[in-house]
């Protein structure tokens, strides 16, 4: 999905958007340097990954299983973490849904987060709507009080607008991309393809590690 162009695309329901003009110059193999370093979360010897993503973006729900394997096998000392993209108002709802289940804890997060893919882009149920998700989310075996006051909660307001600062300061430019150790930006175009992705921020991981 190409910045502030449709918030679902082709997948189910199109949200109107804005072409930005390319926000970054090449300065490696299918990969940038940033001008300036982004935040990092990350404590003293991790090194972060950032996936910045949408559940309302196809190629996103296709690279969710390589990323979520590739993320399982990581080494200790990388940091995975997920950013859910907010290129204008309409995504919060989406945001919203994967903010709440990471406020929720890990259990709830690895049992939905692959299943909102599906739901709103095969399924096409409309879980941008609160109508339509919070009984979805109870059928999914995930309690909806809990969630609902996670979801309207002003913790995950907050996340929301880390969310949109940090994907600012990558200067992301689509979704599925990665940013790795608040220096280096890549995404699907980018680098030609989810394997290529995936090759880079291993090569930038272990060029980090020796630093």
């Amino acid at each position: 999905m190409k910045r502030r162009e449709f918030a679902l695309g082709a997948t189910a329901f199109a949200l109107p958007g804005l072409l930005a003009l390319p926000a970054h110059a090449q300065s490696g193999p299918g990969y940038v340097t940033l001008k300036e370093r982004a935040p990092v979360e990350s404590p003293a010897g991790q090194i972060e990954v950032i996936e910045f993503f949408s559940y309302g973006c196809s190629h996103c729900k296709n690279f969710e299983p390589m990323f979520s394997a590739w993320k399982k096998a990581a080494p200790k000392d990388v940091n995975v973490r997920l950013v859910h993209v907010g290129f204008q108002s309409s995504f919060e709802p989406l945001q919203r849904i994967y903010y709440a289940l990471e406020t929720m804890g890990p259990a709830a997060l690895e049992k939905v987060h692959g299943k909102v893919f599906d739901a709103l882009q095969t399924e096409r149920k409309r879980v941008d709507k609160p109508e339509v998700l919070f009984p979805w989310i109870a059928e999914q075996g995930v309690d909806r009080a809990k969630f609902e006051e996670a979801y309207k909660s002003f913790g995950v307001a907050s996340k929301l607008r880390r969310a949109v600062q940090l994907q600012e300061a990558y200067k992301v430019e689509g979704t599925p991309a990665l940013g790795i150790a608040g220096k280096y930006y890549t995404d699907g175009s980018m680098a030609g393809g989810f394997d290529r992705m995936i090759q880079i921020a291993n090569n930038l991981i272990a060029q980090e590690r020796k630093r």
